[in-house]
Order: structure tokens, then sequence, then C-alpha cells
């Protein structure tokens, strides 16, 4: 895949964005970022589009600027000239595909039914767009399609929301979903860029579903965890679970059989997708022991944070 699309792929979410006003990109840019999606797809729809682009990526140089509804070679030129990082189309030109292999450019053009993944895998992509998703099949038609194209990627947009982002996320073969409802048309215009930043951190926080699946407690023996691991059985009756490393008491506390990781202990979060947590929570500042990143069926499973919280070690899993 190609290392533009892998970054995508990381972000999980590409906002859909029509600027009737090049004004508005660079606190649109801003609400985005600081939302946890430094990610934008702007459509070429308007005459604003190429400007709006330019200021994008100049402001924000760590941002993934791609153009939308890019329909000739006319405005591949234009977009990337402007700093366009990838390219969109709602369907697929073999004239526009064509022209944005040859140059190298990242191209995601719009299928619908197999003979359009059949063009594309001709054109060498293993990634296109599906649109529009909702109205075309959704995710039932995409993986009715990946059956028989086991090596090609998807990228839904069209119909999709925070109700249902989850579920395409959740099939392999889709990289990333493309979606325009935290970035509304009358927001935009009224200059309501917090909102759009608000919207932005809550569609992160959906798609990411963090949440503790378990609490590990440090013991200095087997036997000491042993007997912490009764007491709760005693007291709340929860099962006791011999480990390898630990007992677990029910499904929610783990005593392990020495001083682990953390002062106390650690603590495990819970997430749709420990390399998009990674990645975003990375954008906001936070720094993980690479060492301990695991990988189950080639996913990142489970990295660690950095630095303590309160004296617990935290690391993430997938749920």
């Amino acid at each position: 895949m190609n290392a533009i699309l892998e970054e995508i792929q990381k972000i999980g979410i590409v906002p859909v964005v029509v600027l009737e006003d090049a004004k508005d990109a660079e606190p649109l840019a801003k609400a985005l970022c600081e939302g946890g999606l430094p990610c934008a797809e702007v459509t070429f729809r308007t005459a604003a589009a190429e400007e709006s682009i330019r200021i994008m990526a100049e402001k924000f140089p760590n941002m993934l600027v791609g153009a939308g509804t890019v329909l000739t070679t006319e405005q591949v030129d234009r977009a990337v000239n402007a700093g366009a990082k990838f390219i969109v189309s709602p369907g697929l030109n073999p004239v526009v595909v064509k022209y944005c292999v040859d140059k190298g450019i990242p191209i995601t053009p719009g299928t619908t039914n197999p003979s359009d993944i059949e063009a594309a895998l001709s054109f060498g992509l293993d990634v296109v767009k599906f649109f529009p998703a909702e109205a075309a099949g959704g995710l039932a038609m995409i993986k009715a399609m990946a059956a028989p194209y086991t090596t090609m990627k998807f990228m839904p947009t069209g119909g999709i929301n925070a109700k249902n982002i989850n579920d395409y996320l959740a099939f392999d073969k889709i990289i990333a979903c493309g979606g325009s409802w935290m970035v509304k048309g009358d927001l935009v215009k009224a200059g309501d860029f917090d909102k759009i930043r608000d919207l932005t951190k809550e569609a992160v926080q959906t798609m990411l579903g963090f949440e503790v699946t378990h609490v590990g407690i440090n013991a200095s023996s087997a036997e000491e965890a042993e007997k912490i691991a009764d007491t709760f059985g005693a007291i709340f009756g929860f099962a006791k679970d011999k480990r390898s490393k630990s007992f677990f008491a029910g499904k929610g506390i783990e005593i392990m059989n020495s001083n682990g990781r953390g002062t106390y202990g650690h603590i495990s979060v819970g997430t749709n997708s420990v390399l998009r947590a990674k990645n975003y929570l990375e954008s906001q500042g936070y720094k993980f022991d690479e060492d301990t990143v695991t990988y189950k069926n080639g996913k990142m499973n489970f990295v660690y944070l950095q630095d303590e919280i309160g004296g617990f070690a935290v690391h993430l899993v997938n749920k």
C-alpha cells in the first residue's frame, strides 16, 4: 500500500470538506487537527478548493490534505501543485487514474461493482473508494466484492456517520472511511469551528471506543497473588482464573505473580484499534514504549504508554 494511504489507515476517518470560501480553510484545518483528525479531502466542487488546499498544506504541513471529486487531469495538476498529497474521484476514469499512476500520485477512484475493481487492478491499485457507500449496498456489498478480490482494500464514503462507522472499520478490508458529519456545511459557513473541533473529537472517541478492560495489581509472589484473588472471590464471588503470570478475579481484576510494570500495577484500556489509538494519542503529544508493541494476526494488538498515570502503567489492547 502507498505510504500516504498507510497514514490514512492509521487515522481511520477522512473528513470530506466542501469550502465555499478559502478564508475558512485555516481555521477548519486547525479544528480538525485539534480534534484528532489531521486529514481532509477537500472536494473540487467549488472555486475555493484549490486555494483552500494551498492554505491547509502551507499552514499545517503535517496534515494529510487531499483533493476529492477530481474529474480531470487538469484538476489533478492544480490540486497537486497546491499541495494535495492524494487524489480521490467519485468514479473510475481511466484517463485520470492512468495519469496519476504514471506520475506516482496516490489515487483512490470511486467503485461500485466488480468491473470497477478489475479496472482498478489493471492499473496496479490496491485501494479504491466505494461510493456512494450506503446507497450502493453498504458494508454487505463491500464484503461481497472483497471475497473474490482478496488483495483489494476499500475506503467507503457516502452515508457514513457516527452510528455505522465502527461497523465499516471492523472489516479488515476497509482502511478508512470518508465522512462529513463532523464538518457540516452550515457550521463552516457560520464560522463555528469550536463546534467542528468538538464534533471531530467525538468522532475520534466513537471510532476508538476506549474502555477499561481490567485493572492489574502487583503482588510479591504467586502465593500472595492467589490469596488476593481468593479474597475477591470470597467477598464478591469473583471466579479465580490462574494464568501463566497472574491470577484473575473475575474478568476485571488481574493480580500479578510479581511486582510487574507500574508502581502499583497496571490498567488495561481496550480499544477498537490499537493502531489508530496509538496514532491519535501520539498526535496529542503522548509517548509509547515501542519495545512493548505486539501483533496478533498481523495487526498491532498491544502497547504500553511510556509514562505512568497515578502510579499505574497503562496499556492499550484490541477489544
